[in-house]
């Protein structure tokens, strides 16, 4: 752009571009000394008190701990450290664990955790009309994102999510044990009840999109432990990892295709003490068949996230022993 952005011509009628006129990092220096001054800073700062009087009339609470509103449908206090110790428990494998969701390639993050409108017929609207609002009042999944029960509710709740189980376009799954079709987060509610661990199978370019922390968090609230699929978008790998939701790879060439999973089978994820970055575990199904995947922890810091449960955790003991 310097060199093509033509600005005009010069008194002798030459042309003159963008790189003729631009300062060289030297004088925007030289002006910077003379002018921005620390004198400017600590003036603000001084009236920062005092210059917005509607601001500092605000009544506000003064306890250290923030006072949850147990009647508000906004913002609610997370479940995401209930039970947290400071002992850290070896890592676990995953035992006869259900598929919940057996999903296609390109699901994003909008499918995952869409922030649209609230479907009046969706488990988010039953939620919130059972806390006395009606329809109007229900809002977006984007405004109620500092709710979690509104939020693991709306998880795989976009209408456009396709689901192998049902063969079509719809926000709902089956329950395997009953062969029951109903919406995703009811048929996890099920399974968490029953004391039974999910995991998704998917394909290519799982989590693109954009960025979102609910398309990690919802799916660890609906009791997902682990995510199968041929490749992942880079960002929402690291958030599964933060929420300690285990991503696992197909080997090259493998996918849930090749190797013949209809997404019915139990799946057992053989998980050692001893972890590595990207190692290959072991997965066994109820039918007897066997395969490996790669762990998508890629680095040391990231399984350490993992053996604390997740970064949040991490980062309260972390902040604990200081």
């Amino acid at each position: 752009i310097f060199n093509v952005s033509f600005a005009g011509t010069n008194s002798e009628g030459k042309e003159v571009f963008l790189r003729d006129i631009w300062p060289t990092r030297e004088e925007i220096q030289a002006v910077e000394r003379e002018f921005v001054i620390p004198t400017m800073f600590k003036e603000v700062y001084e009236k920062i008190e005092s210059v917005n009087e509607r601001w500092n009339s605000l009544v506000a609470p003064s306890d250290k701990l923030y006072p949850w509103d147990t009647n508000s449908t906004y913002i609610k206090s997370p479940p995401f450290f209930d039970g947290l110790t400071m002992k850290l428990q070896p890592p676990q494998s995953i035992h006869e664990a259900y598929v919940l969701l057996n999903l296609g390639d390109s699901v994003t993050t909008d499918h995952i955790s869409p922030a649209g409108n609230i479907a009046r017929n969706s488990s988010a609207a039953r939620y919130l009309t059972s806390r006395g609002l009606s329809a109007r009042d229900y809002n977006s999944y984007g405004s109620r994102r500092g709710n979690d029960a509104v939020m693991a509710r709306g998880t795989f709740a976009n209408i456009r999510l396709f689901n192998k189980f049902l063969n079509k376009q719809a926000p709902k799954t089956i329950h395997l044990p009953t062969e029951e079709t109903m919406d995703v987060f009811d048929a996890a509610e099920r399974y968490i009840q029953s004391g039974v661990p999910l995991v998704i199978l998917a394909g290519k370019e799982y989590g693109s999109g954009s960025s979102r922390d609910w398309a990690a968090k919802g799916p660890f609230l609906q009791g997902i432990k682990a995510v199968v699929a041929e490749s992942y978008e880079r960002i929402h790998r690291s958030n599964l990892v933060g929420m300690g939701v285990i991503p696992l790879e197909y080997l090259a060439g493998d996918s849930a295709e090749s190797l013949g999973l209809s997404g019915r089978e139990r799946y057992t994820i053989l998980i050692p003490e001893l972890l590595t970055p990207r190692m290959l575990v072991d997965v066994k199904l109820d039918t007897g068949k066997t395969f490996q995947v790669r762990m998508r922890f890629d680095t040391d810091v990231e399984l350490a996230y993992f053996h604390h449960g997740g970064i949040l955790n991490y980062m309260i003991r972390k902040m604990s022993e200081n």
